[in-house]
C-alpha cells in the first residue's frame, strides 16, 4: 500500500505520524490539568466568591511627587517617546511648535479637547473633529492628533487612554502618525499599575501607550508606526508656580 503524500494534506491537518498512538495533544492535555485543578471547587462558585489575598508591593521604592514624574518622563523617554515639559500658560505656543516642526495640515481633535489647547495653532492647519463618520482612510490622511490622557504610569513609562472627551475614540490615535498627548502633573501620574488599574473603569475601551508604536523582525530590525503613531510626543504640564505676594 502506497504511503499518502504528505502534501496532500490539508493546512492544519496534523501530521498522523507525529505523535504516537494513544497520546493525547497539547489541548487534551492543558485541558486535563484545568480540570484536576478545578476538581474541588463548587460548580456555583463564581471567581468574586472567594478574597484574593494581594501582598504584593503597590510601590517599589519611596519617591516624592516631583521624583514619580522625573521616573516616568526617564522611562517614557526610554520608550523613545519625546517628552517637553510646559506651563498651562506656554501649552499652547509648545503644541503649536510642534505640529509646526511637524509639518501639519490637519490635526484629529476630541470633542473635549480644551479649546485653549490649539488656540496658537494658525487657522491654516484644518482640524479634523473625531466623529463617528471618519473612516481609517480619512483618518490616514490627518497629519497629527493632539489627546489629553487618563492617567500615566512612573514605572512602565505607560500612557493609558480611556476614550474619554479630551481623548476621543481609540482609532484617532492609532492611525494618524504623530500622537501629541497632554498629561497634567502630578494629578494624572501615578506610581504602578496597581495604583493605575484602581484609577481605570475596566468597562471603557482602553488603550496602553509605552512609547511610539514598534515591532521587531526576527533579526531584531526595529520598525517604528507598524500598529499606531510612528512619533509620540508628551508634554507634562505642571501648574505655574505660586508667587508670593508683596505687602
Amino acid at each position: 500500500m502506497t504511503p499518502p503524500d504528505p502534501g496532500s494534506r490539508k493546512p492544519g491537518t496534523p501530521d498522523p505520524g507525529s505523535r504516537k498512538p494513544g497520546t493525547p495533544d497539547s489541548r487534551a492535555l492543558v485541558m486535563a490539568r484545568v480540570r484536576r485543578a478545578l476538581a474541588d471547587v463548587p460548580r456555583a462558585e463564581t471567581p468574586d466568591a472567594v478574597p484574593v489575598e494581594r501582598t504584593y508591593h503597590r510601590v517599589h521604592g519611596d519617591r516624592t511627587a516631583a521624583g514619580t514624574v522625573d521616573l516616568l518622563a526617564e522611562h517614557l523617554a526610554d520608550y523613545r517617546a519625546v517628552v517637553h515639559r510646559a506651563g498651562p500658560a506656554s501649552l499652547p505656543d509648545l503644541i503649536a511648535r510642534l505640529l509646526a516642526d511637524r509639518g501639519a495640515t490637519s490635526v484629529a481633535v476630541p470633542p473635549g479637547l480644551p479649546a485653549s489647547w490649539l488656540s496658537a495653532v494658525p487657522e491654516s492647519v484644518r482640524r479634523v473633529p473625531d466623529s463617528a463618520e471618519l473612516t481609517p482612510h480619512d483618518l490616514d490622511a490627518v497629519s497629527s492628533v493632539v489627546t489629553g490622557c487618563a492617567v500615566a504610569i512612573a514605572e512602565t513609562g505607560t500612557v493609558v487612554l480611556d476614550a474619554a472627551p479630551d481623548q476621543g475614540r481609540r482609532r484617532i490615535t492609532l492611525v494618524p502618525d504623530h500622537h501629541v498627548c497632554v498629561i497634567r502633573v502630578p494629578d494624572q501620574v501615578v506610581d504602578s499599575v496597581p495604583e493605575a488599574l484602581e484609577r481605570l473603569d475596566p468597562a471603557r475601551p482602553l488603550t496602553w501607550i509605552s512609547g511610539p508604536s514598534a515591532t521587531s523582525d526576527i533579526e531584531l530590525d526595529r520598525v517604528e508606526g507598524v500598529h499606531g503613531p510612528r512619533t509620540l510626543e508628551v508634554i507634562l504640564v505642571a501648574p505655574e508656580p505660586e508667587t508670593a505676594g508683596q505687602n
